[in-house]
């Protein structure tokens, strides 16, 4: 396996493993914070709703389905952890809790030192 380095680094490498565990990272990171918008977007929907049924109905939808799309998101690991057992392949060394949570800080830090360089 290759260090660790960003995404555009894995790529000029043409290290394909890294590109993937890297990918699914991020489309799990997506996916869960996406989630989490839409469910508080449907709870305050259901909130404003003011009784109308219509509205009520609408936010029910926007939670359930923001749920149902985070444990396809959960499912999709695990399926893919199992294949890359069956095939002896470390696919999914990026979902770590600490290896996402290291990806959040180093993008956090990039953002703060090019922002704070433009002040």
């Amino acid at each position: 396996m290759a260090a660790s380095g960003s995404i555009v680094e894995a790529a000029q490498r043409g290290d394909i493993v890294e590109i993937v565990n890297r990918g699914l990272a991020y489309a799990i990171m997506l996916a869960g914070f996406l989630s989490i918008v839409f469910i508080i977007i449907g709870g305050i929907s259901f909130i404003l709703s003011g009784g109308q049924e219509d509205k009520v109905k609408q936010a029910i939808s926007t939670i359930r389905y923001s749920i149902i799309g985070f444990i396809i998101a959960i499912l999709a690991v695990v399926i893919v952890y199992t294949l890359g057992g069956v095939l002896g392949i470390d696919v999914i060394k990026y979902i770590s809790f600490g290896e996402i949570m290291n990806i959040i800080n180093s993008i956090g830090d990039k953002l703060s030192t090019s922002s704070g360089s433009k002040l």
